[in-house]
């Protein structure tokens, strides 16, 4: 990268890099609520909804210090990740691809490595913009180590935009022989691809003197979180695109392993950039004085693991029947061991009221969703 963090195979050496929920999380600004009432048959009904949803984290604030990592690659050989957590490492960036046409043979044990020395990792590619168009290079990275998984621990997959380190080889500037619209195009297939793929925005390495030069200093990638290249004691000056960064790789060799690099934010943001809150929407309905429904989508573009939905009736009754749910006396419990993008569960709680009359319900709330369910 940035020069490179270790390029393909052995022969490939160089500077740079080269060789899914509101769960427990408050709402904030980005909340919607929405409530209204209709009556049917003689019986009046409150309907609730609400939506959570994230915007992008395109930059994190600036923090003294910032959170240390890693970058590596086969170049790299293989890395003691107990040294490197040990060292106060929490993160770590590892090749995976390079065009379409080659894999770091070291990517296995590298990235699995991390993840059992509890760091944060990531997945690079090394784009090769001359060889083919990036959709192509986009696929070839996803099939190839590069697609994420929301499991708390991968972060978003890294695109490498670099100097062209094959000169003397293929003949390119440092641009690859692309223009700069060219270039700017080739970016937003890859980056499109790996959206629709993962629901994530890839992360862009570059340079802010490549970024000028190869793109015309394009400010189309701002939903794109920046990994800076700039060896150094200062960040320096940024592309047009990004207002802040979010990686820094400041030295080819660093005091850990492999390139030496700092995120640009609070350990908390970064846990937050490899498991972001889901966007997911509740509403639910009073049916009867004696039937409940609650419905859970998910509106996000990643899958939602382990949702709680819980609930208690009010007005002198108790649960009789909550079919893949728990319940005793007043009380409900259901979980939702995952749900996969665009999908939604149905859970139908039904009642015994003490009495004929007066006002019951139930308060059922999911993450940080609180719903209030009335019936007369």
């Amino acid at each position: 990268m940035a020069g490179m963090v270790g390029g393909g195979t052995a022969a490939r050496a160089g500077a740079g890099l080269f060789g899914r929920y509101v769960k427990e999380r408050e709402c904030g600004s980005t909340c919607g609520f929405v409530c209204g009432s209709a009556s049917i048959s003689g019986v009046k009904r409150l309907w609730l909804s609400m939506v959570i949803a994230v915007a992008g984290m395109t930059g994190v604030a600036e923090a003294a210090g910032g959170v240390p990592g890693v970058d590596v690659s086969d170049w790299t050989g293989d890395v003691d990740w107990e040294n490197v957590a040990l060292g106060g490492g929490k993160f770590a960036f590892v090749q995976a691809t390079e065009g379409t046409d080659y894999r770091n043979p070291r990517f296995d044990g590298q990235f699995g490595g991390a993840a059992e020395a509890e760091l944060y990792r990531g997945a690079y590619h090394l784009a090769q913009p001359h060889e083919s168009d990036g959709t192509a290079q986009a696929d070839y990275f996803l099939q190839n180590g590069g697609d994420w998984i929301s499991d708390g621990q991968t972060l978003p997959g890294v695109l490498d935009l670099e100097d062209n380190p094959y000169k003397d080889k293929n003949g390119k500037n440092s641009c690859y022989g692309l223009s700069t619209k060219d270039m700017v195009t080739w970016i937003k297939d890859f980056t499109v691809r790996y959206r629709r793929a993962t629901g994530r925005h890839a992360i862009i390495y570059t340079t802010t003197s490549w970024w000028r030069t190869c793109t015309g200093n394009s400010a189309a990638f701002t939903s794109n979180p920046l990994w800076l290249a700039r060896w150094g004691s200062d960040p320096g000056s940024l592309p047009k695109s990004w207002k802040q960064h979010t990686f820094w790789q400041s030295a080819r060799k660093g005091t850990l392993a492999g390139g030496e690099n700092t995120f640009n934010g609070s350990e908390s943001r970064l846990r937050a950039l490899a498991n972001p809150p889901a966007e997911v929407m509740v509403s639910g309905e009073a049916v009867s004085r004696t039937s409940y429904k609650v419905v859970v989508t998910n509106t996000g573009p990643y899958p939602v693991k382990d949702i709680k939905v819980s609930g208690r009736a009010f007005g002198g009754q108790r649960v009789v029947e909550a079919p893949a749910c728990k319940f005793s006396g007043t009380a409900v419990t259901c979980r939702i061991k995952e749900l996969p993008k665009a999908k939604k569960v149905l859970f139908v709680f039904t009642t015994k009221p003490r009495k004929p009359k007066g006002t019951v319900g139930m308060n059922v709330t999911v993450g940080s969703v609180k719903l209030t369910l009335k019936s007369r």
